[in-house]
């Protein structure tokens, strides 16, 4: 498994990590999968509050509590919910943040994140507020590192130019090429992606038939049945999954990948990805000439 390092915190993670949002509903199999991500060499796992109201952390702290010092655990806050009831809203004040850590360190095992990272984000959140609180949670350690998890560009600027950030979270795949038009303004300050969505919702897998109406980003059926091929003739040598993994790695301005695992044979497929020589540069530009890049229409700065 080839190594990245986790942006500006300098925290060495694995180039594939695991996204645990879709871990199977079983706890034994999902802390089984977990486990074997240890075993396969993947060191860095993400979660969130939110993924199950707490139960998603649960899983991952009691399958990474005996790894801790070997592993790096990322996880999100500012979705409030309430335990039981459906839904969530956004809550990013201090006050709220201060008692979520707290909860999310209980049910991880731990007495520190590697990573906490706001889970979202708008131009109209308390921003030095949140900014010094992140700051106080390093200076005490309860983290090591924080970051957003966000694809507004207004907001992405707002915390390049004004916090500590070490990553930036977006979804980023050959089919949502979006995040690329920010790269060059994110690599120059050291901030680093990761990137989530990387077989694009299961698109790029050939795993997935789409039916005549599906649609994902603008691309319709047509696109989205193609893409798979298009991988296997760029990448003969690999899986589609794997290729798109690859793809989306490929940037100077990501350090790593997140791909999910609800199946123990879908995450070996992932985690090999990882040890894979990387695309060529002319596999690359195939890829791209492909399925050129859009940008995004809202949430522009000014």
């Amino acid at each position: 498994m080839r190594t990245a390092v986790l942006g500006r915190s300098g925290i060495a993670i694995s180039e594939v990590g695991l996204g645990c949002m879709t871990l199977p509903a079983d706890r034994r199999e999902a802390v089984r999968i977990i486990r074997e991500a240890v075993d396969l060499g993947i060191t860095l796992f993400d979660t969130a509050d939110l993924y199950g109201q707490g139960w998603n952390e649960e899983v991952v702290g009691e399958a990474l509590a005996p790894v801790r010092q070997r592993v790096v655990i990322a996880t999100k806050v500012g979705n409030r919910f309430e335990p039981g009831k459906p839904g969530w809203t956004w809550d990013p004040s201090p006050a709220y943040i201060e008692r979520a850590i707290e909860a999310s360190l209980r049910r991880l095992r731990t007495d520190y994140i590697d990573l906490y990272q706001l889970h979202g984000g708008t131009m109209d959140d308390p921003f030095d507020d949140i900014v010094a609180l992140m700051e106080r949670f390093v200076e005490k350690g309860l983290i090591r590192a924080y970051g957003i998890s966000s694809i507004r560009p207004n907001v992405i600027r707002r915390y390049l130019n004004g916090s500590n950030i070490a990553t930036i979270m977006m979804q980023y795949s050959l089919l949502d090429r979006r995040p690329e038009e920010w790269f060059p303004e994110i690599e120059a300050t050291g901030v680093r992606v990761i990137a989530r969505g990387p077989v694009a919702s299961g698109w790029l897998t050939g795993q997935k038939a789409p039916k005549p109406d599906d649609q994902y980003l603008g691309y319709g059926a047509a696109d989205l049945a193609r893409a798979p091929g298009v991988l296997r003739e760029v990448a003969p040598d690999r899986t589609p999954a794997q290729a798109a993994i690859q793809f989306s790695v490929a940037p100077d301005a990501v350090c790593c990948a997140i791909p999910g695992a609800s199946r123990m044979e879908q995450l070996r497929e992932n985690a090999r990805a990882g040890a894979l020589p990387p695309l060529s540069d002319e596999q690359l530009a195939r890829l791209r000439e492909a399925y050129p890049a859009k940008v995004y229409t809202e949430h522009r700065p000014v």
